[in-house]
């Protein structure tokens, strides 16, 4: 158990934890970003290509659907688990995250204490209306005419619930957590390489406003000479004593 790191929890009154996908490769999912990753292989599509080109749109719920093993049968890890205690305890009181599994949410953090920077791809939506779709739904549509269906409702263009490079950011979801970062008092940078704007720069605004910061990531980032706490260790391994897991 990091002993420091439990001191701060312990002291700490509004904790906000910042996850990116260090917690997940743990689950199994891979991380796309890193050296090797698969989007080193294959560039992905741009959000303005995708509402340009049916022909991307297309290949874009091709790959979704050739992708979706990865995130199916992936299960919430320890990490997952020892942050939802924490939440279901009180401590800590928001987890902004930039991944999109929904394994926050299956790990036990009710929806409102979830805040998805880069959506969820478990679902679709309707970009014109905003109507929620099942994948089940549009993959059977899909394997059926070779294309994704319009929106039963309004005709719109559907897409997996995810912010695709080129895609504007949730304005609802940066101000929660700008909020959620500007209320705490200890800020839980989590499996992040802390390299990608804008979610990147809420450690910062946490440690510009008072909080202090403590950085978990099994490989350094940029911003550890600015953290009180830095741990290159297994996310899992480190959270679950803190938490008292089982």
């Amino acid at each position: 158990m990091s002993v420091e790191l439990k001191s701060l929890i312990d002291e700490s009154k509004r904790v906000v934890a910042f996850t990116g996908a260090g917690i997940s490769t743990e689950s199994g999912i891979p991380d796309f970003r890193s050296p090797g990753g698969l989007w080193t292989k294959m560039a992905p599509i741009d959000f303005r290509d995708f509402m340009a080109s049916e022909e991307m749109r297309i290949e874009a719920w091709r790959r979704k659907f050739g992708m979706d093993g990865h995130f199916s049968s992936a299960e919430p890890n320890k990490g997952h688990m020892a942050l939802a205690k924490l939440v279901d305890t009180g401590k800590i009181t928001h987890i902004i995250t930039q991944n999109v599994d929904n394994l926050h949410q299956n790990s036990g953090v009710p929806d409102a204490r979830v805040i998805e920077l880069h959506g969820n791809s478990t679902y679709a939506t309707c970009l014109n209306c905003g109507v929620r779709y099942e994948l089940d739904e549009i993959r059977t549509h899909f394997e059926a005419h070779g294309r994704a269906q319009d929106c039963t409702f309004c005709a719109g263009i559907l897409k997996s619930a995810t912010i695709s490079f080129g895609q504007a950011m949730p304005e609802k979801e940066m101000q929660l957590a700008s909020e959620a970062t500007l209320n705490c008092d200890l800020f839980l940078a989590i499996g992040s390489s802390l390299q990608v704007y804008p979610a990147a720069s809420f450690p910062i605004l946490a440690k510009e406003n008072g909080a202090r910061l403590v950085i978990l990531n099994r490989e350094e980032t940029d911003m550890d000479p600015i953290a009180d706490l830095v741990l290159h260790a297994e996310i899992g391994a480190t959270l679950a004593p803190i938490a008292q897991l089982n």
